[in-house]
């Protein structure tokens, strides 16, 4: 008799997704955060230092790179559906390096724009196809495997980051290029480690009964335009969407230090500890969490409690302003934690609604669409956020209730609605990724006799 979830083995449920492959990219994830951290920290400095530009050139330098950069996801998407989603990673991986090591090679400010826009379009296209991958090697647990990548990409992080702080206590042109080459032989390192990675087979569709019949006409050319998310209006304000809740980002990292600045009474020094209080979250909840956005149907409901936390976060905030020092420090610290509580949730939701809304056949297009979310927030995050600075208290609950809206509106557009060729091969896609036995008789393989009906409800399709 198998297991209900709740009996799955503890040395289990620790067990990372994916096999060997899966570990494998985990150890990619954490390397490559902790050389992005090391550099991160440094970047701006460098050119301040080091290159010797002004602030309204490195202003102008970053504003370039990040409008290229729009362009990574998209097209890593596209290539990702055509060839080996690990070669193209290893592709962007290596051209990252690349385009960083080239910075040392000169001071001339146009040629060091075009090498940081450069690195901007890999750099972006790496995050969907890393994604991509992961959904792929953990297959059903990929919500769980998301969770503990980015549990691990955290703790990276703050490694990196710690590293950073101590290197430029030195503060020398030296340390500076250490904390570049630095980075440069992360990305070498796990250039080599995705290259041992065995290419994850892409999705398939099990089908039966009509749309078996559509499959048969699709592949004798009866259908002629194959599916692709910039004609699937749902998916497309899906999208919308996400980009206007990708706003805690822009809120944790430029919101609230401005806020504790210019509004309240809170010590100056909360403003970094906010950034670990996040962290810390990140890395004690994300891995617990995810077993509340397992399907899709979870992942729905999630957007819920998303709304009430970003509400909870935005009252908090604009009352921040309205007390004293431990007043202030503690309406700051409760809406902190609130933000963050959104983050970590809408992360397993957009993860989850952003695969099974995709069809098989085109996911890389899709989540390559999907990816433009955070590239747009980063766009229009800091304009919202700066703005609600300006205004002043009342502004936080208004732009809370705005991400309550932007959840109840994406919780009606998820919804399951009737098979349309678009939804229907989504379905299908969803249908190959459930275990055999725990799909309803009629969804199995047409070469698998149905069983009888169970005495018992069937075992949810996760172990963990």
């Amino acid at each position: 008799m198998e297991q209900t979830p709740s009996r799955v083995p503890f040395a289990r449920r620790l067990a990372v997704p994916g096999g060997r492959d899966g570990r494998r990219m985990l150890v990619v994830a954490v390397i490559d955060k902790i050389g992005t951290g090391l550099w991160t920290g440094a970047a701006t400095l460098y050119f301040l230092y080091v290159a010797h530009l002004t602030v309204a050139q490195i202003g102008v330098l970053m504003g370039l790179s990040g409008i290229l950069g729009i362009a990574g996801p998209p097209l890593a998407g596209r290539l990702a559906d055509r060839f080996p989603v690990t070669r193209i990673l290893l592709a962007a991986q290596l051209a990252r390096g690349a385009a960083l090591l080239a910075l040392l090679t000169t001071d001339d400010y146009v040629l060091l724009v075009l090498f940081s826009a450069l690195g901007a379009l890999p750099d972006r296209a790496s995050s969907v196809l890393t994604k991509l991958f992961a959904a792929r090697v953990a297959g059903p647990q990929r919500i769980r495997y998301q969770a503990i990548q980015r549990t691990a990409a955290n703790i990276g992080w703050a490694v990196g980051a710690a590293g950073a702080a101590a290197a430029l206590t030195v503060g020398s042109t030296a340390a500076y290029q250490v904390l570049l080459l630095a980075n440069v032989a992360s990305y070498a390192i796990i250039g080599v480690l995705t290259l041992r990675c065995a290419e994850p087979k892409a999705p398939t569709r099990v089908v039966t009964g009509q749309a078996a019949a559509d499959t048969h006409r699709a592949h004798s050319g009866s259908l002629v335009r194959p599916t692709t998310p910039w004609r699937d209006r749902r998916y497309l304000a899906f999208t919308g969407s996400e980009i206007w809740l990708f706003l805690d980002d822009s809120i944790l990292q430029v919101g609230f230090p401005l806020w504790i600045v210019h509004a309240t009474a809170a010590p100056v020094g909360l403003a970094p500890l906010i950034l670990v209080l996040n962290s810390v979250l990140v890395i004690a909840l994300q891995v617990p969490l995810s077993r509340f956005g397992e399907t899709r149907a979870a992942a729905r409901r999630l957007l819920v409690p998303i709304g009430a936390a970003f509400l909870t976060g935005g009252v908090a905030l604009a009352a921040s302003a309205g007390g004293g020092l431990w007043f202030a420090t503690v309406a700051v610290l409760l809406a902190a934690t609130a933000f963050t509580i959104a983050e970590i949730l809408h992360s397993i939701s957009s993860w989850e609604l952003s695969i099974a809304l995709a069809p098989g056949e085109a996911q890389g297009a899709y989540l390559g669409l999907h990816g433009l979310a955070q590239s747009g927030q980063r766009s229009l995050g800091p304009v919202v956020v700066g703005a609600a600075v300006s205004v002043g208290p009342f502004a936080w609950p208004v732009l809370g209730a705005t991400l309550v809206i932007a959840c109840l509106a994406q919780h009606r557009l998820v919804r399951p609605s009737a098979a349309t060729p678009a939804t229907r091969a989504t379905a299908e896609h969803l249908t190959e990724e459930r275990p055999a036995a725990d799909r309803p008789a009629a969804e199995r393989p047409t070469a698998e006799p149905a069983r009888p009906p169970a005495t018992s409800p069937p075992p949810r399709a996760h172990g963990s």
